[in-house]
């Protein structure tokens, strides 16, 4: 197992990627604090695990609170006596809104939950990988989070905000045995879309031509297996790194 006794956090895991990557982990031997706001998803995720023989604790956690955070990663600590792996996977989506249409209400949530979220997290677990002498951290960035043309405004400046964190706190932290790699997933199916309110019509006609080459639509499993890699020791020499799971669909542009 490539994950054998280690404790994983994984936040907005009741559903899509997170639930998918609680699930692998898990099934890899790592002991899982399966994290979202839905607890009842949540629950239904370690109910999933413990019947195919894992171990996991659900946990109801609004990443835009700080005592949430704290919780969920005292948690772990407190359950399973350390923490090895941070998944931070939680977000929500825009309404493609271009710069002129963006609330500062709708601004503030989005970057609450996308980017000082995954701050929180962050800050709350590196003291307990300084105290070991090792930790994991992946983020679940986005594809938006290199490009202009995936999303609105604000969710693609969230996601380059979250590339940005990753790469500082990759190198930061490189000698003090911590890694912090980022996902950038494509196009995947998932309920992300629950979270868009407010679609602005122009800011959807100005991405059609980029959603048109779309080659594929991927599984949470894809973006779940390069989580899986990024966590084990099999990529140990990777190291604020970014890795697009996107079916080829950047490589065209």
């Amino acid at each position: 197992m490539k994950l054998n006794e280690k404790v994983a956090v994984v936040t907005g895991a009741a559903s899509g990627m997170g639930r998918a990557i609680a699930k692998l982990y898990a099934k890899e031997g790592a002991k899982v604090i399966v994290a979202d706001l839905n607890l009842e998803g949540a629950e239904d995720v370690v109910k999933e695990i413990t019947a195919d023989h894992g171990v996991a604790i659900a946990v109801q956690v609004n990443v835009a609170k700080q005592e949430d955070i704290d919780l969920m990663i005292d948690t772990a600590v407190t359950e399973y006596g350390k923490l090895d792996i941070l998944v931070n996977n939680a977000g929500i989506m825009d309404g493609f809104e271009p710069v002129a249409d963006i609330t500062d209400e709708r601004w503030d949530l989005i970057f609450d939950v996308n980017t000082k979220g995954v701050m929180r997290s962050m800050r709350k677990a590196i003291p307990f990988f300084l105290e070991q002498g090792s930790g994991t951290i992946v983020n679940i960035a986005s594809t938006g989070g290199m490009n202009g043309a995936h999303a609105g405004a604000t969710y693609g400046a969230s996601k380059h905000a979250v590339i940005g964190l990753t790469k500082n706190t990759g190198y930061m932290y490189a000698q003090k045995g911590i890694r912090c790699n980022a996902i950038a997933p494509g196009a995947v199916k998932t309920n992300i879309s629950a979270s868009m309110k407010n679609i602005s019509e122009f800011g959807m006609e100005r991405t059609k031509v980029v959603q048109g080459v779309i080659p594929a639509v991927g599984e949470p499993e894809d973006i779940a297996n390069a989580a899986l890699f990024l966590a084990s020791d099999e990529s140990s020499f990777v190291n604020g790194a970014v890795l697009t799971v996107d079916g080829g669909w950047t490589a065209a542009f």
